[in-house]
């Protein structure tokens, strides 16, 4: 997930609806961890129990690729944005606004690559395997907390954002980046056996 994708950009200004939201606080952050990891763990024990037949798998290869492309290339453009501030070619404010727009298509493409991987027949015997499924766990938990940051990032003052927040970013974009390209090869490396 990318350091600056989150909810609508607007969302830090807009007036308080009584509800508790994603990205309000640490705990609703780590709920939503929680239920992740579960639904990760429901998602490969049902990958062990399914079957289906060679049309299907197709299908869901040809899925599967295209939720690769949805999600990680709008994850490639978030990170473009944070490259545009960091380069002095445009403000925080809009880099985390124009990153911000690309949270549906980062979630949908990550939701969309673990549904169709569990027609997949994945071996989850093979050591390889169990690291992709792992660093995809660390995709999911790197993109809620960023979630969380960009909100913060939102409030901070346009001329001066705190140091330690900017750091974060960078740890954030760097765990997105090395989760979604282990991913990869190791996907790559498993369709050629």
């Amino acid at each position: 997930m990318s350091v600056l994708s989150s909810e609508s950009p607007s969302s830090p200004q807009a007036a308080p609806s009584g509800r508790l939201g994603l990205y309000d606080t640490w705990w609703t952050v780590a709920a939503a961890s929680v239920a992740a990891g579960l639904g990760l763990a429901a998602c490969a024990w049902v990958s062990l129990h399914l079957r289906v037949d060679a049309t299907l798998h197709t299908v869901a290869l040809f899925a599967h690729l295209a939720f690769l492309v949805l999600g990680f290339g709008a994850v490639l453009v978030a990170d473009y944005h944070a490259l545009l501030f960091l380069t002095r070619r445009c403000s925080l404010r809009e880099a985390v606004h124009g990153a911000g727009r690309l949270h549906v298509p980062i979630w949908t493409g990550l939701v969309g690559l673990v549904a169709s991987g569990v027609m997949l027949h994945p071996d989850l015997g093979s050591p390889l395997t169990r690291v992709k499924l792992g660093l995809v766990l660390v995709l999911t938990l790197n993109g809620l907390q960023a979630g969380l940051l960009n909100r913060r990032l939102v409030q901070q003052p346009a001329t001066a954002p705190a140091p330690r927040l900017l750091l974060r970013g960078a740890a954030t974009a760097l765990v997105s980046q090395l989760c979604w390209w282990g991913a990869v090869v190791i996907g790559f490396n498993n369709s050629r056996h």
